[in-house]
């Protein structure tokens, strides 16, 4: 897998629903929202920005992030998923990487969190290898991690 292929798209007419057929692995069902809930979601609530995660011309994944900052005065990431054929490629990292760097220029995002369960060592894994830290910050069933920007 050459991550290079990786890119992300603002969810449209042409990939929205290619979007809502992906699906995580079976054990990891219950750590994230479908992305019809999701692309819903970001509907009702315009500051959302849902982006298809393509691998050349296929839609491999899903992430959606805030434009304006919540909790902790940051911008956060609400959403980030690769189809369970998908995993285990670099997928999640390249296109979070992607994200983080739309949101520093578009936003001069100076902090980025993101919200997971303790129980997703995948995304514990995905988020520590991308300077996310760990500040103990929780909110109801999540954890809260904490990435600080630098600027471009």
């Amino acid at each position: 897998m050459h991550t290079e292929n990786v890119k992300i798209v603002e969810v449209n007419e042409e990939n929205w629903y290619a979007c809502c057929e992906l699906n995580v692995s079976q054990e990891q069902q219950g750590f994230v929202e479908p992305n019809a809930v999701s692309i819903a979601q970001s509907k009702f609530e315009p500051s959302l920005q849902p982006y298809a995660i393509y691998v050349g011309d296929t839609v491999a994944g899903f992430l959606m992030f805030n434009t304006v900052k919540e909790e902790l005065d940051a911008y956060w990431i609400y959403r980030i998923m690769v189809d369970a054929k998908h995993q285990g490629k670099g997928i999640a990292k390249a296109a979070t990487q992607l994200a983080l760097a739309e949101m520093n220029r578009t936003l001069q995002a100076e902090k980025v969190i993101v919200g997971y369960r303790p129980g997703n060592l995948a995304a514990h894994k995905l988020y520590a290898s991308l300077g996310f830290v760990d500040q103990g910050n929780r909110f109801g069933k999540e954890m809260a991690v904490v990435k600080t920007m630098t600027s471009s």
